[in-house]
């Protein structure tokens, strides 16, 4: 009788929170897996889509933009979703998350100081990428790197040199961009 009790116990206490953080947990894992391929669906037919009739050139540059956008996308949603279901682990955890969210204001404001450098990658990643200065597969030189980009995110541009070498650049510290494979578009 006393194992049939601490069966029924185990059985409330896992049906309880733990089952509710495996739940959450899975269902960001497929979110972000549907996020992904959404993005990934939508920016190719934008990739493939003329919207400039005419030259074809045109059409390669925006197929580049659109795998950069897609990267750019991937990792904000997946940010987002893990955010969104990190808080509601914790609450299931039992946390008060008002206190937390209050306390967030004054938290950011004092990591935003110490954090202006990431600040500073991020919108010069979002103004890059605006400007379309350069995207995955151009051939750049930026800093004292010459190579081809293979990754472009908000924060930090990858960049693979001649000798194989892969480049972790700071968005915000690159000030000026030598790109290559940039065609005049006029």
């Amino acid at each position: 009788m006393n194992l049939n009790l601490t069966l029924k116990d185990a059985a409330d206490w896992f049906l309880g929170a733990p089952l509710r953080i495996l739940v959450i947990a899975i269902l960001a894992l497929i979110l972000q897996q549907v996020a992904a391929r959404a993005i990934t669906r939508a920016l190719s037919k934008v990739a493939e889509t003329d919207f400039i009739p005419g030259e074809r050139t045109h059409v390669t540059r925006q197929r580049e933009r659109a795998r950069t956008a897609a990267t750019v996308l991937k990792s904000l949603s997946k940010a987002i979703i893990g955010l969104i279901a990190g808080a509601m682990i914790l609450g299931e955890l039992g946390v008060d998350l008002g206190p937390l969210v209050a306390s967030a204001g004054v938290v950011g404001f004092a990591v935003g100081l110490g954090a202006q450098s990431i600040v500073r990658d991020l919108f010069s990643g979002i103004i890059m990428l605006i400007e379309d200065q350069y995207g995955v597969g151009d051939e750049v030189e930026v800093l004292e790197v010459k190579g081809v980009v293979e990754t472009v995110g908000l924060r930090i541009t990858t960049v693979r040199d001649k000798q194989g070498t892969l480049w972790f650049l700071r968005n915000g510290e690159i000030l000026k961009v030598g790109n290559r494979s940039h065609k005049s578009r006029g």
